[in-house]
């Protein structure tokens, strides 16, 4: 039987999991995710966790946050004003938002908290900072 390598595609389910057992992410209601090894398409422990798997092999990974999303930054949490707000939107903690750079790029945040006259935005990945822990079945070699 062939084991996946660096440069196949493959397909597997996943179901990923933060040290307390809250599943943030799974596959289990939902096609197989479909990538190819070592394009770094996804969190490079992810790829190579499933290398030397066989199909219908599973396996339990764990990623350290430095591995997965990186720590957590504060220097990327910012007060802003609520008057910088739209009027018509209300901000609440955990809504995600896009902010608009002075260039015209934008960014994801996430509202972590909301006072009468204050918004705290956090721009780290939602995820980063936490160890990760992933149960993979490989389930084809495409």
């Amino acid at each position: 039987m062939a084991q996946a390598k660096t440069g196949d595609t493959v397909k597997v389910h996943y179901t990923g999991k933060l040290d307390d057992g809250t599943v943030f992410d799974t596959s289990a209601d939902r096609e197989p995710l479909q990538f190819t090894i070592g394009t770094g398409q996804l969190i490079p422990d992810f790829e190579q966790a499933v290398v030397g798997m066989n199909p219908g092999e599973s396996k339990t990974v764990q990623i350290p946050s430095e591995n997965a999303y990186g720590p957590h930054r504060e220097e990327m949490v910012m007060e802003v004003d609520r008057s910088e707000f739209p009027e018509n939107l209300e901000p609440q903690v955990d809504q995600r938002l896009q902010v608009s750079q002075s260039d015209g790029r934008t960014f994801p945040v996430t509202v972590t908290d909301v006072s009468e006259s204050k918004v705290t935005l956090d721009a780290n990945h939602p995820l980063a900072g936490k160890d990760l822990t992933f149960d993979v079945q490989l389930t084809e070699i495409v």
